[in-house]
């Protein structure tokens, strides 16, 4: 049967040949973790591939070497956990889901997942179980809390947190996951509600590199990329840098349009020509028009982001680099998180800039 190979937005069939290239990128997984067919080439850190293949008729999921079907667990269905469990389950894929609010894993199991009401008895159940938390305190807690996720974890298991955390809690989980044999591997994402969905994120990987090479299927099915970044808190780090630029980026655009409105320039205008300079960015021309509507539906809530920040900003001290601008923005973040925005999306920071002018 024909393969759907997808390349961005493109689809082409894959013929018997390409078919038997293509099974050595996605081969079957025993339950012991073994490295893929690219483990042979030249090692390049930091490594990122980006391969999809789907097929209209059959699951993708892997097996293992019993052929049974890879079980997954995943924890945590708030506005990323829940389309990322729902891309894995889509796929085919034996999916366990868990939630602190029972409630919000009933889609997951509407489409076929199975629901456990613990992270133990998640992790317990399945052979990979990944976390997608707020923060690092409810990262901490259903890891390794009351009836947490280590609790039901064992040699030849995997535990993937995929949450936005401080290195040094992903080290902290490392340690306890470790200690019951099983294995760990922090995969922050890069990404927020759209790219979730739509499978389109990017993982920031770091820690036990056979159990980076068995989900890699996985995080394909989840994601347009992969990076491999070696020791644990390493993937934690990158994050934090992304997340702080980016902050930066949209309380400095935020500026920008109030400014530019408050000169008597169209900001809709604004938005067209940056979107075709050398500072084009998407975020800006997905986020700019309703942000001029002073509409903030939410993608990435802002409380998140300001979380980012305050974390970033603990990074740079802690080797201390100087981050004036990353400081600053915090500052604004803060500032709308008073004003009642946690929950907004975090482009909801220019009505931080607008109570300043009338304050």
């Amino acid at each position: 049967m024909p393969l759907l190979f997808k390349t961005g937005n493109n689809h082409h069939l894959l013929s018997s040949t390409a078919m038997a290239m293509c099974s050595s990128f996605c081969p079957q997984l025993p339950s012991h973790f073994r490295a893929r067919p690219f483990s042979s080439l030249p090692s390049r850190q930091p490594f990122s591939l980006s391969f999809k293949a789907f097929s209209a008729q059959a699951s993708i999921a892997p097996l293992k070497g019993n052929g049974s079907p890879t079980r997954v667990g995943f924890l945590g269905m708030g506005i990323m956990g829940s389309p990322m469990a729902q891309n894995l389950i889509k796929a085919g894929c034996d999916v366990t889901v868990w939630n602190r609010t029972k409630s919000k894993c009933d889609p997951l199991i509407s489409l076929g997942a199975q629901y456990k009401p613990s992270p133990e008895e998640v992790a317990g159940a399945c052979d990979v179980t990944f976390a997608m938390l707020a923060d690092p305190e409810s990262a901490v807690e259903v890891a390794c809390g009351k009836h947490g996720a280590v609790t039901g974890l064992g040699p030849g298991k995997g535990y993937v947190d995929v949450s936005t955390v401080d290195g040094e809690t992903s080290k902290l989980i490392n340690g306890h996951v470790k200690a019951t044999g099983a294995s760990f591997l922090e995969a922050p994402v890069s990404g927020s509600k759209k790219p979730a969905e739509d499978g389109q994120l990017i993982f920031l990987t770091a820690g036990d590199k056979s159990l980076y090479e068995t989900v890699a299927l996985y995080l394909d099915i989840m994601g347009k990329s992969r990076f491999y970044l070696g020791d644990v808190g390493n993937g934690a780090a990158m994050k934090l840098v992304v997340n702080m630029i980016m902050g930066s980026m949209m309380a400095t655009f935020s500026e920008g349009l109030l400014l530019s409105e408050k000169v008597g320039l169209d900001p809709n205008v604004l938005v067209e020509v940056v979107s075709q300079g050398a500072i084009s960015a998407p975020m800006y021309s997905l986020k700019g028009p309703s942000m001029i509507k002073s509409a903030y539906p939410t993608a990435f809530p802002l409380k998140h982001q300001q979380k980012d920040l305050r974390l970033a900003l603990g990074l740079a001290e802690s080797v201390s680099q100087p981050t004036p601008i990353a400081a600053a923005a915090n500052e604004l973040y803060k500032v709308a998180k008073s004003h009642g925005l946690s929950d907004s999306d975090f482009s909801a920071v220019m009505e931080a800039l607008k109570a300043k002018l009338q304050s």
